[in-house]
């Protein structure tokens, strides 16, 4: 009975073990087949949480890629400059030297193109700083897209569009001016474009961590694709790269671990869970770092537009006063990128970021708004005298940038809330205050008034008379006799534009300006020709001056024109003296020789208006080949103010004479002055003393009572 007791016994323990053993088994087998169950669905999670934020960045760069060209496209598109320069003459020069020649080496796009008003003429398409055909390039989808961005309510139009390289985003909205008053003619339409070259995509790649990012026409199944649609939604391109895997890599280091205890295999879950929670913080600081950029400029590490009209909503909300946004406005910036390049340039904007943004304890925030533009919120007590002082001391002492010292000042424009405005029209305000100030000269800080909106409406009706009087002939010529200094007889005649009122006159300084400013000075000063010419035919013994705006003299089509008037009327070219300012000489001194050299050919000769209120050198008396130097009326007056005024008029005289160039003298109010200029050389005398401006039948009975004299 023992021996069955301990059979028993054995049996029970053999059970047992076996039991146990076969339990172990299970339960190994059991948390063996659960831990690699949890390690291949962390693996796979893994893999697909980086796919999925491989996804996210690629989608997030072609956004970012979208946002910058369309940034980029609104910024010169709305722009009043541009807006003006687009119904000139003068559109094609204008847009070639802004955007055409800018795409050579530019980072943002790499062409622009101008389409004109009636949606279907190039007026300026370059690519790469040379000319191109856009529909031959883009193919019919261009003009379907430039004629949906013509309106100008629409924000830009993006899309990417296939073209004879490839694929490019292109983006394309109306020239417009920043404020419209009144409804827009139809507008031309300026288009950008950005190529998907292999550049393009290794930045793109580096921004976002798209290791192997590329292009392919068709979906690859083994690696990570987004679609790149065309604007009628049709798939043109896929951006592909190969998947990361991460928790694939990590799987095949520790699968022998794995194998070999259970040990190892609870580290490498807590080694799992610890890659996870570390991809987690990294997904988080890549959503933050998005975040950030979504609101700050790349450059200078600012807040952008975007962040600062956020920023201006949470002040507003939170009730935070008295509280003001300036805007300041680098001047001389262009300069410094013409002489030192965009690098120093970019480094300057560096600089002075970093100035603006600890300038005053009371700035809570400073932002890039673009180019040489920043804004800066002032929240406190402080005078917006003391902050525009503040401001403007920054820019006191130069700058020093790899050794070079560089000179900038500001132009400041200041906005205070007040009441419940909106962000954006603090901002619109705080702009109209700082076109003032630039427009007053540099260094300037003006603080926004309401008046600033009555003027700007008060100029845009102005703008619309003055049209509407050089069309109906409203504007008038006046003409003042020119003398000759030894006879004192009439030998020619300036003519000077005049407009009339029923409400009074308006002054030649305020119209002529507004003519050049609004395009409208080539049909004012064709008018003012012809005008002049039409009475000049009264008095067939007398030479005509007539005044030629800068702007006029640098239009192509300028010379063409001036001789199309003279055939027309049959007017000998060589009674006709063109008088010009100093200032085209330096603008645009290329230009301008073409066009005096067209017109001097027929005979047309050249007066170098106002010599010695500016810069003009005797190199550039020699050059142009002028016919006359019309001495300014400020030398003139000199004569009555100081002891070396005679002096230095002689000197002037003096070296016309050497340069064999007769001299006009302006401004003369009484006989001693005319005494002096006659003494020096001078041979043709113009002033109050001469002769006012007057009417040409006033001139016609001045002219009868001369010769019965």
């Amino acid at each position: 009975m023992s021996s069955n007791l301990a059979s028993r016994h054995v049996r029970t323990q053999t059970s047992s073990i076996v039991a146990t053993t076969v339990c172990f088994l299970v339960v190994a087998l059991i948390l063996t087949g659960l831990m690699a169950h949890v390690v291949v669905k962390m693996t796979r999670s893994a893999n697909e949480i980086d796919d999925a934020r491989a996804t996210r960045a690629a989608r997030a760069a072609i956004s970012a890629f979208v946002a910058r060209l369309s940034g980029t496209t609104t910024d010169n598109a709305i722009w009043d400059d541009a807006y003006s320069a687009a119904s000139s003459p003068t559109a094609a020069d204008w847009a070639f030297e802004n955007w055409g020649k800018t795409s050579e080496d530019y980072a943002l796009y790499d062409g622009a193109v101008v389409i004109g008003p009636d949606r279907s003429s190039i007026v300026s398409a370059y690519a790469k700083g040379k000319p191109f055909e856009p529909s031959a390039f883009f193919g019919e989808g261009f003009f379907r897209q430039t004629n949906a961005a013509a309106d100008p309510e629409r924000a830009p139009l993006v899309n990417f569009i296939k073209t004879e390289n490839g694929i490019a985003l292109l983006a394309s909205q109306a020239i417009q001016p920043f404020e419209t008053a009144g409804e827009l003619p139809k507008l031309s339409t300026l288009s950008f474009y950005k190529e998907f070259t292999s550049e393009v995509l290794d930045t793109l790649s580096d921004e976002h961590e798209l290791e192997g990012l590329h292009l392919e026409t068709k979906p690859r199944p083994e690696f990570l694709n987004t679609p790149i649609t065309d604007m009628k939604g049709a798939v043109i391109g896929y951006l592909v790269w190969p998947s990361k895997a991460p928790g694939s890599t990590v799987f095949h280091q520790v699968t022998p671990y794995v194998a070999a205890a259970v040990a190892i295999l609870a580290l490498f879950l807590i080694g799992v869970l610890m890659v996870g929670a570390s991809e987690a913080r990294r997904l988080r600081q890549l959503a933050q770092a998005a975040l950030f950029e979504a609101g700050h400029d790349s450059l200078s590490g600012l807040l952008n537009r975007h962040g600062l009209l956020s920023l201006l909503e949470e002040l507003e909300s939170s009730g935070a006063s008295p509280l003001r946004l300036y805007l300041v406005d680098l001047d001389g910036f262009k300069a410094v990128n013409d002489a030192w390049g965009h690098a120093v340039g970019d480094d300057l904007i560096r600089l002075v970021s970093n100035a603006l943004l600890v300038c005053h304890p009371e700035v809570v925030a400073a932002a890039r708004l673009g180019g040489d533009e920043f804004a800066l919120v002032h929240v406190g007590d402080a005078t917006c005298d003391d902050m525009e002082k503040t401001i403007l001391a920054q820019f006191a002492e130069p700058f020093k940038i790899g050794g070079r010292t560089i000179e900038v000042g500001a132009s400041i424009g200041a906005a205070a809330r007040d009441g419940d405005i909106e962000p954006l029209e603090l901002l619109r305000r705080a702009d109209m205050a700082l076109y003032r100030a630039k427009a007053n000269g540099r260094g300037q800080a003006i603080e926004y008034d309401p008046e600033l909106d009555q003027e700007r409406q008060r100029v845009a009706e102005l703008e619309g008379q003055l049209k509407q009087a050089i069309s109906s002939g409203a504007i008038e010529a006046v003409f003042q006799p020119l003398v000759s200094a030894t006879t004192g007889a009439v030998t020619g005649l300036e003519a000077l534009a005049r407009w009339r009122t029923s409400t009074g006159n308006i002054s030649p300084e305020i119209f002529i300006p507004l003519a050049e400013r609004c395009g409208l000075i080539d049909a004012l000063g064709v008018h003012m020709l012809r005008t002049s010419i039409e009475h000049a035919t009264n008095w067939p013994d007398l030479a005509l001056s007539v005044n030629v705006s800068p702007i006029q003299l640098c239009n192509p089509e300028f010379a063409a024109e001036v001789i199309s008037v003279l055939q027309e009327l049959d007017f000998n070219p060589k009674r006709l003296t063109l008088e010009i300012t100093e200032g085209v000489l330096m603008t645009n001194p290329d230009q301008a020789r073409r066009s005096i050299d067209q017109l001097k050919r027929v005979g047309i000769k050249f007066a170098l208006d106002d010599f010695g209120c500016g810069y003009a050198s005797i190199g550039a008396l020699r050059q142009f080949g002028f016919d006359r130097m019309k001495i300014d009326r400020s030398l003139v007056s000199a004569l009555d103010e100081g002891a070396n005024g005679a002096d230095v008029l002689r000197a002037t005289i003096s070296l016309a004479t050497a340069l064999q160039i007769p001299v006009t003298a302006e401004g003369i109010e009484n006989s001693r002055q005319a005494a002096i200029l006659r003494e020096a050389g001078c041979d043709q005398l113009q002033g109050y003393l001469m002769g006012r401006p007057m009417s040409a039948h006033d001139i016609s009975g001045r002219l009868q009572e001369d010769s019965a004299a």
